[in-house]
């Protein structure tokens, strides 16, 4: 028997999605393009050097998401610009096969910390999903003075702008959340950014600069060989990350004070809205699995593995809270 082209087709349509795995469809059900995607390797842009969080985030995803998705998944390192210039770079491209693992600053507070940054996060990016979230630890040379947290905010206090604190770039959350710090601690050193935090450890360890807030992951081994000093979290309370370490509220140095950082994936907003759902849905699953799950916590991450829209909440409540401490503090791009 033979049917018009037209049901032809139809039937052909309701082949093809009979057959199509249930993996494809299981969370977001994408349509005919993420289900034929990917068709060359994934590109994950990181916008800080080989050995940064971020960079141990993409390598540590990068192999799980290539066995799922049956292509090579390339991590291309870009630093600068606090992460901005991979950040440009991802809303930029156009071949659906580029995504970035990005930090808090890149996907929130870029635009109003700069309004000449050549993206704007809430327009350009398409959340992906929140992978992981962690305090900063506030670090000190190991021959800092004071026998404790406020014994080394007296000096501090003392030293005024004759101190100086690393970040790794301007609006990243180590910037902007010292400036916080300062507002409520009376302190004043100034701020030197660095390419990344590896370098902002090496500043500190040389006595170049007094002071930094850094991931837990890249502190906790240079406080046990004796290289650096942990002064205190920024958790209400001792992180599970780090429980040797007391948070800065219980060394009585401030009140309700609470920072995080988090790194993300996320994709060009002209990416096909399925294929990032079937991003989404993937990196969150594979974030979760007991094997991952214990290499970002020993990279000092608290896994998150959240949908698109979680990533989306975070990102709206954080451009609040960092843009808030930008306007008071008036913080502007250097």
């Amino acid at each position: 028997m033979t049917f018009p082209v037209s049901r032809r087709a139809a039937l052909s349509a309701a082949m093809a999605a009979a057959c199509t795995p249930s993996f494809a469809q299981k969370a977001t059900r994408p349509g005919p393009a993420a289900a034929a995607w990917p068709t060359r390797p994934l590109r994950i842009l990181v916008g800080f050097p080989g050995g940064s969080t971020p960079d141990l985030v993409a390598r540590t995803i990068a192999d799980p998401l290539s066995k799922a998705l049956g292509q090579p998944v390339i991590v291309d390192n870009k630093p600068g610009a606090g992460g901005n210039i991979a950040a440009d770079a991802v809303v930029k491209a156009t071949d659906d096969h580029t995504i970035g693992v990005m930090i808090n600053g890149n996907m929130t507070i870029a635009k109003l910390l700069n309004p000449a940054t050549p993206f704007d996060p809430v327009k350009d990016l398409a959340p992906v999903s929140l992978i992981g979230t962690a305090p900063l630890v506030l670090t000190a040379p190991a021959n800092a003075p004071g026998a404790n947290a406020q014994d080394f905010f007296a000096a501090a206090r003392s030293a005024g702008s004759k101190w100086s604190y690393g970040s790794p770039g301007v609006g990243t959350v180590g910037h902007i959340g010292m400036e916080l710090l300062k507002s409520r601690t009376g302190i004043e050193p100034v701020h030197v950014p660095y390419p990344g935090n590896p370098q902002v450890i090496n500043a500190m360890i040389s006595g170049q600069i007094q002071l930094a807030l850094l991931p837990p992951g890249l502190v906790t081994q240079q406080v046990r060989a004796g290289k650096l000093r942990a002064i205190g979290v920024t958790s209400l309370g001792r992180s599970s990350l780090v429980p040797e370490y007391p948070s800065l509220d219980e060394g009585g140095v401030t009140r309700g004070f609470q920072l995080e950082i988090w790194t993300a994936a996320a994709a060009p907003r002209s990416m096909p809205k399925p294929i990032v759902e079937k991003l989404s849905s993937l990196i969150a699953g594979i974030a979760r699995t007991s094997e991952v799950r214990q290499k970002l916590f020993q990279q000092g991450w608290q896994v998150a593995g959240t949908s698109s829209e979680g990533l989306a909440n975070r990102v709206k409540a954080d451009t609040a809270l960092l843009g808030g401490i930008i306007e008071s503090r008036h913080i502007k791009a250097e």
